[in-house]
């Protein structure tokens, strides 16, 4: 499971605000850059299934969606969630997490940056990308440039010029991105499951299974275990067969 969150006050220009130019609101703007940060965890190798969103206009006097939440689910089971916003307060707030079996990744990309700030003095100077505020509390950036990847984007895109290779980011890549969004605009209408139809050209998934778990005795498998208090393993357990649960514990 991978939740990719980017959220601010809105966009710098106009034409963003206007759908007729744009395409979209918060989920072309922002919701693009979720999609492709989940893909890139998840594997680009899993095809995107079936997507469920809600967008809505809560804040802003415009057409286009100025908030929106999706679940996209991949061919292997795994599964993607993004929550995009043009009605956030307090600076722009890019946030990763990454739920996997054997391990968790959080990240937390600019409103926590290792810089943190109090002013009572009102400056005029420039604090960070979508910074609503130059006093109290601040977040500031150093390297803003670097901080949003712009550096390592260009760099990998005259490499790949120059190289004669795909860049890391190709135009199948964007093609990909693009229809899990208009999955998510079709879903927002519909209010149900909607596929994400496109040519897939990535390697077709075996069916997807459920959980098998770990047999830890004759005819049970694994569900948890933890470490109590006093020192015994503590190990929930249930039977193939019968779905019964149970509970084992085992000394220290």
């Amino acid at each position: 499971w991978v939740r990719s969150r980017e959220t601010h006050g809105g966009p710098h220009s106009a034409w963003f605000w206007d759908v007729e130019q744009a395409g979209g609101g918060a989920i072309v703007d922002l919701g693009c850059h979720c999609i492709e940060i989940i893909r890139a965890y998840i594997g680009k190798e899993q095809r995107p299934v079936e997507v469920m969103c809600w967008a809505d206009t809560l804040v802003h006097p415009i057409t286009a969606e100025d908030n929106g939440i999706a679940l996209i689910r991949f061919a292997n089971g795994a599964v993607g969630q993004f929550e995009v916003s043009w009605s956030f307060r307090g600076g722009m707030d890019l946030r990763d997490e990454v739920a996997g079996s054997e391990g968790t990744i959080w990240l937390n990309h600019f409103l926590r940056t290792g810089f943190e700030v109090f002013t009572a003095a009102s400056g005029s100077g420039y604090v960070a990308e979508k910074a609503e505020t130059d006093k109290g509390w601040l977040f500031p950036v150093g390297d803003e440039v670097h901080e949003l990847g712009y550096r390592h984007m260009f760099v990998d895109m005259f490499d790949a010029l120059d190289r004669g290779r795909d860049p890391a980011e190709t135009f199948y890549d964007g093609y990909v991105v693009n229809a899990i969004m208009d999955a998510c605009y079709r879903s927002a209408r519909s209010k149900r499951w909607e596929p994400v139809e496109l040519e897939w050209r990535g390697p077709e998934a075996a069916t997807e299974a459920g959980p098998v778990g770990r047999e830890v005795e004759p005819g049970y498998v694994l569900i948890k275990e933890e470490r109590m208090p006093d020192g015994r393993l503590k190990r929930i357990l249930q039977h193939r067969e019968s779905g019964r649960v149970v509970e084992r514990f085992e000394q220290a």
